[in-house]
């Protein structure tokens, strides 16, 4: 079995991740309902009405052995807040993709994207054996670049032109990992991050 493409459920303090489910449609619409999140130009997020067949997307992907998804639970609330995935996963090369990740407005800046990050590091790093680990965001997420920096990745570079965006634009992908080594340091970081 494909562990890099099974999600296991993943605890902290602040956030639980559950492996992604059918059941979690309630919930994730009322994610992407919350602040219009679904409109922001420059992110793939599902509107409220296609959150069933972005469900579906990443299930079959799951079953392709391509893509671990997950929904993020608040633990002080119990409600679904987000949604998060190993994409791209390569088990041959020990790599993956932490991504196609949204959150709900009100759960941003409250320590759960940051153990969230945290428990999926830990299992790619960890469990999994990972020799790195990327996140890729576009050129003009300033929000999700600026988060990403702050796990402890650093840029790897940009791919010019790389995807053509729902309304036709043309997407410059931001490259950063985390490799092995530097996972001690970003791992020291995020706790010292969360323990505040």
């Amino acid at each position: 079995m494909n562990q890099f493409a099974t999600p296991v459920p993943l605890t902290g303090e602040r956030a639980a991740l559950e492996p992604l489910t059918a059941d979690h449609a309630d919930g994730l619409r009322a994610v992407v309902a919350e602040g219009d999140l679904h409109t922001t130009w420059y992110t793939r997020i599902p509107a409220p009405a296609a959150v069933e067949a972005e469900i579906e997307r990443r299930l079959d992907l799951q079953r392709q052995g391509l893509m671990a998804p997950w929904v993020v639970r608040r633990r002080d609330t119990g409600a679904v807040c987000g949604a998060t995935t190993y994409m791209n996963v390569r088990p041959a090369d020990r790599k993956l993709e932490i991504g196609s990740t949204f959150l709900a407005p009100s759960a941003q800046r409250t320590g759960v994207n940051a153990e969230a990050k945290l428990l999926l590091l830990t299992r790619a790093f960890e469990d999994l054996g990972c020799h790195a680990v990327e996140f890729r965001t576009h050129w003009h997420n300033h929000q999700s670049r600026t988060a990403i920096a702050r796990l402890g990745a650093k840029q790897d570079g940009v791919l010019r032109n790389d995807q053509v965006m729902p309304d036709g634009s043309l997407r410059d992908t931001v490259v950063f990992s985390i490799t092995a080594s530097e996972w001690p340091a970003a791992r020291n970081g995020l706790r010292h991050r969360l323990s505040r």
